[in-house]
């Protein structure tokens, strides 16, 4: 498996363009099973989840063609039919968020049958919601032998949806069914994120007409059909946070382009009352960081627009070296301070109990060889890295390859000494 090698101590200063959210990506790509003509999405990023998504799609009947447009990486996806309604495990499993071709399937064709995601590194993120949602546009459900079989022969029609906590694939995977059902359907308590309202505006490109959605009600009234569209995918605000992390880390002066500080406000927040400088511009924003320590400070994870579970892993690496104690609260996923003893192997000071992390800035880190365990974790463990005296050396870099486009070739161009370890290169040094 390949591997990321970094060297500590290095200064960070130039441009950082960021990709397309791969949140959103995957999402919009799914909605190409609602229409028999042709979604064109601009702004695509290339990364193994969206890899992993189309295959499925090809699997299902849709045309995926990955080319180089005006507008940078597009995907054009076309299911002129749907010649199956059958998504396999070994294809499901390699992504949980592929689990939302079940909604437009049976929107689009009356049934499907589609494999439970499994397990999470990250906690069990049941799909209950999920099914609940679908059962209430008026679908009929089984689950056997680790399949969701699901049949709505005379179509979905339009309900009053309340979730009992905010979920951000629920609410997308309802908007997804309810587009085509018969009737309005109301969802009450829906996810405000971001990616909510890109994946709005492509629907309604389509044809489609949903009213609300960045707001905790979204109202969608179904049509009979969807056409084609081209539609640009938003900026992703996990990759700013991480970057942003990165830069307030190593220290420097980054522009971070093609993006919107305004997605992750609630951590630039947090970044400047550790000691690092913020400034918005029209197309991004820029972090620099020169000079003093930084200092600690608590966070808590909320549901947008509150700080991102998917950046409490970079944050957490920030506080390893700040000037004092820091509380760390994960309040969104279960199981998610798996990158604890990896940053602790690096030589961070942190206790956990139950959902809180208190983390006690050391006055530096260690370089040493670390697994990535998840997602975010892994990017956590690069960030700490770039800091780190010595080498750092992160296993398991395929988790990174699922959210990271480039990774090394973003932060490589702003100075930091990082390089990709091609299979078994740089084993030895393990002896």
């Amino acid at each position: 498996m390949d591997r990321i090698a970094i060297s500590g101590g290095a200064r960070l200063h130039g441009e950082i363009p960021i990709s397309g959210a791969k949140n959103s990506a995957i999402k919009l790509m799914a909605a190409s099973l609602l229409t028999d003509q042709p979604l064109r999405l601009t702004n695509m990023p290339r990364l193994a989840d969206t890899r992993f998504l189309g295959q499925l799609l090809r699997r299902l009947g849709v045309e995926v063609v990955e080319r180089d447009g005006p507008d940078g990486s597009e995907t054009v996806l076309h299911a002129p039919e749907v010649t199956s309604a059958f998504a396999p495990y070994d294809l499901v499993r390699q992504m949980r968020a592929s689990f939302n071709v079940l909604g437009p399937l049976l929107a689009r064709t009356g049934h499907a049958k589609v494999s439970l995601p499994g397990g999470c590194s990250i906690g069990a993120r049941p799909v209950d919601l999920h099914l609940k949602a679908l059962e209430a546009l008026g679908a009929h459900i089984d689950l056997h032998e680790g399949y969701v079989y699901a049949q709505a022969p005379r179509g979905l029609k339009g309900a009053e949806i309340h979730f009992p906590f905010v979920s951000v694939g629920a609410t997308e995977h309802a908007m997804l069914a309810a587009v085509l059902a018969r009737g309005v359907t109301v969802l009450e308590n829906a996810a405000r994120e971001p990616e909510l309202e890109d994946l709005a505006e492509c629907l309604n490109a389509m044809g489609a007409k949903v009213e609300g959605a960045g707001t905790s009600t979204v109202t969608i009234t179904g049509v009979t059909s969807l056409h084609g569209a081209t539609h640009s995918v938003i900026p992703d605000r996990i990759e700013t946070g991480t970057y942003a992390v990165a830069v307030a880390m190593a220290g420097g002066e980054v522009r971070l382009t093609k993006t919107r500080g305004d997605f992750i406000q609630a951590l630039l927040d947090k970044i400047e009352a550790a000691g690092a400088e913020v400034d918005h511009t029209n197309d991004g924003v820029i972090i620099r960081r020169n000079g003093a320590r930084l200092q600690p400070v608590d966070i808590e994870t909320e549901p947008y627009p509150g700080l991102a579970t998917d950046l409490q892993a970079q944050f957490m690496a920030l506080m390893t070296t700040a000037d004092g104690e820091s509380v760390i609260k994960e309040t969104i996923f279960e199981n998610r301070f798996m990158h604890v003893p990896e940053l602790m192997r690096l030589g961070a000071d942190i206790t956990v109990q139950g959902g809180e992390a208190r983390v006690r800035g050391v006055e530096r880190l260690q370089g040493a060889q670390v697994m990535a365990t998840d997602l975010r974790a892994s990017v956590s463990l690069v960030i700490a890295g770039l800091a780190a005296e010595g080498e750092t050396i992160v296993n398991r870099v395929y988790h990174l390859d699922r959210g990271f486009e480039r990774l090394e070739e973003k932060l490589g161009a702003c100075g930091a000494q990082v390089r990709r370890l091609k299979g078994g290169e740089g084993v030895e040094d393990e002896a």
